[in-house]
């Protein structure tokens, strides 16, 4: 590798941010390591995961959706393990893209390992993604904080979610590591943990610890899931009444609302910011270590 030029750019959603590095052909390998190296809030960029912009055609595990979306979000946890979706994370990467030129206001493809999700990009500078539709397990979970234990609502939304209600959001402790829960076999893999008070009539706030991140400032997926089970819990479900339900869900990072359609179809408003860009050293790509912690066809 000889002094690749690697750009990067910072954004992020109600305060959950992100790498972002453009990458239209998929030339740039990034592996677990270097993606934790990139997202370290001391020796690297810093952020909650890293958004990996590719052409959904040169990407293996997005090729089949080329025809349906140009650009596939390639996500990787702060840890540099792969995750299904972020929701705040495709209000940035959509805003990343018109940033750049390459789409425009109006209606947006986005190829996800969740799925093609469909964005609208308003002219106030208010992203809307519809995220899909939520899946309801029967199977749920106790979570245990500090010696007190809620039942948790397990949601998923192309990833897991365990949604508890608790009295005070204190009670979720520091969230820096996950949260314990039983029976352990219902999340194989892992799961998103959220900790839910109610505000006002459908108006809640939510903590959240994100699986392979810890505890963030905001996350879509999980607004999502929380505005579901906010729902049912409250006796509301569009596909009886025929009547869209919305909840103004607060995070610490800012404010989202989401909105169930009668069809199943989630839509999730908010805001997306980019905070700055530059290039990545030839010094840091290389480590301190002596051993290159991105491997690229670059030049």
């Amino acid at each position: 590798m000889s002094n690749p030029q690697i750009a990067f750019l910072k954004g992020h959603g109600t305060q959950n941010d992100f790498v972002i590095v453009p990458d239209p052909d998929n030339a740039i390998d990034l592996p677990a390591a270097a993606v934790a190296a990139l997202c370290d809030r001391r020796a690297g960029i810093g952020g909650d995961g890293l958004l990996h912009v590719v052409r959904s055609a040169a990407h293996p595990d997005a090729a089949a959706m080329a025809a349906e979306a140009e650009w596939f979000m390639d996500y990787r946890n702060a840890d540099g393990s792969i995750a299904e979706m972020c929701g705040n994370g495709v209000r940035v990467f959509a805003h990343h893209l018109q940033r750049a030129g390459l789409v425009e206001a109006g209606d947006l493809a986005v190829a996800t390992r969740g799925g093609v999700k469909r964005v609208h990009l308003a002219k106030n500078g208010d992203i809307t993604v519809s995220m899909g539709r939520a899946a309801l397990p029967d199977e749920g979970v106790d979570v245990t904080v500090d010696g007190r234990t809620w039942p948790a609502r397990n949601v998923n939304m192309g990833n897991p979610h365990a949604v508890a209600f608790v009295e005070d959001l204190a009670h979720a402790g520091n969230l820096f590591t996950a949260p314990p829960f039983s029976p352990a076999e219902v999340y194989p893999d892992g799961v998103n943990v959220e900790f839910v008070v109610d505000r006002g009539p459908r108006h809640v706030a939510m903590r959240v610890h994100e699986r392979g991140s810890g505890e963030t400032r905001s996350c879509g997926t999980g607004a999502c899931a929380v505005a579901v089970a906010a729902a049912r819990r409250d006796g509301l479900d569009p596909a009886v009444t025929g009547d869209s339900v919305a909840y103004t869900v607060d995070l610490p990072g800012g404010t989202l609302v989401i909105t169930e359609r009668p069809d199943g179809e989630i839509e999730m408003t908010g805001p997306a910011v980019i905070v700055a860009e530059g290039v990545l050293t030839a010094d840091w790509l290389a480590g301190s270590d002596g051993f290159s912690r991105v491997e690229t066809a670059l030049a």
